[in-house]
């Protein structure tokens, strides 16, 4: 992407769909950019993997022309590695590169990759500079705000080294790696972040909705948000965040609305995956899918035993035969009362 055209994409507060592993693959990426998500992120790339050819990471660069604006994520701990996987990846032409440097998970984290990097932000800022000099698409980093119950954060102080070495944006997430998915995340650390650097910031941790859009973007004054699990659980988000934008009040998915998006993206996923792998692997977005759609908590049961397509088709085709005429009904009611 020009630089020209990563300032401009900053310039309008973009949305973003987060880089989650096993979830924001090139299916559930055309769904959210379809409902209105400014910018998405790739599943993290593993730069050990990557380099020894795994096939799966391989896939995960792979994108296709209606697949933008999207940022490809690398992770690992050898700075020499991710230079190397930054270089394959700009071939690949995302919008931009983005390094991760936030995952908790333990068994990423301990070797140095994700918010390991957070143990030493020397080498974090080095290892960005050498990125940033190999390559010519914009490079951004995603971290969290420290690793564990240190009274200052190092994020402040990290965001201006960051920006000084050439790093084009930055994502926080707003807990501590210690933190892991629990607790509140603190916007506080975003705002202290965008007011320390010009480049953009971009507030992440406990957004899930359009008014928490609206709230983070107006607490923190950064040039973006971003959703991870909110997106997981109600993908309507990204159109509802634009409705907003626009003045208009937000329209909710109908249970019709949830049931076709359920079955489109479970064909999506096996003609992608095939029916031994494409079927259980829609079982995690199913919980946002089926909420408030009557009996969409026993079809999830169900479903989450089955790992047949044509049990989930029927299944899905029974509950819309419910749910539709229930739903015309009242449409019908509340039109001519």
């Amino acid at each position: 992407m020009p630089s020209d055209a990563f300032t401009t994409l900053f310039a309008a507060q973009p949305v973003m769909l987060a880089p989650m592993e096993d979830v924001s693959d090139a299916v559930f990426r055309r769904i959210c950019r379809r409902l209105g998500a400014d910018v998405c992120f790739t599943e993290f790339v593993n730069v050990d993997s990557l380099l020894l050819g795994c096939s799966r990471n391989e896939r995960k660069l792979r994108l296709t022309e209606d697949d933008q604006p999207t940022a490809i994520q690398i992770y690992g701990a050898d700075p020499a590695k991710l230079v190397e996987a930054a270089r394959i990846a700009e071939a690949a032409r995302p919008a931009f590169i983005d390094i991760n440097c936030g995952c908790w998970v333990p068994r990423i984290a301990r070797r140095g990759a994700g918010s390991g990097w957070l143990r030493d932000p020397e080498a974090m800022v080095a290892m960005a500079e050498r990125v940033v000099r190999a390559v010519s698409l914009p490079v951004t980093v995603k971290t969290r705000i420290g690793l564990g119950p240190e009274d200052q954060m190092p994020i402040v102080e990290l965001a201006g080294r960051l920006e000084e070495v050439g790093v084009r944006a930055l994502t926080v997430h707003c807990r501590t790696a210690k933190m892991g998915y629990t607790g509140t995340a603190d916007w506080r650390w975003a705002a202290l972040a965008q007011a320390q650097v010009r480049m953009p910031v971009v507030v992440n941790g406990d957004i899930r909705t359009a008014a928490d859009v609206r709230r983070a973007l107006a607490e923190t004054g950064c040039a973006g948000a971003m959703l991870g699990r909110g997106a997981i659980e109600h993908p309507w988000v990204f159109r509802e965040v634009k409705a907003q934008r626009a003045g208009l009040t937000p329209i909710p998915p109908t249970p019709s609305e949830r049931l076709g998006l359920l079955r489109e993206h479970l064909l999506a996923n096996v003609a992608v995956r095939g029916k031994g792998w494409g079927v259980p692997y829609t079982r995690r977005y199913l919980a946002g899918y089926l909420r408030d759609v009557e009996g969409g908590a026993e079809l999830r049961a169900h479903l989450n035993t089955s790992g047949e397509l044509d049990d989930w088709l029927e299944r899905i085709s029974a509950l819309e035969a419910r749910v539709i005429p229930v739903q015309r009904e009242c449409t019908v009611s509340v039109t001519s009362g």
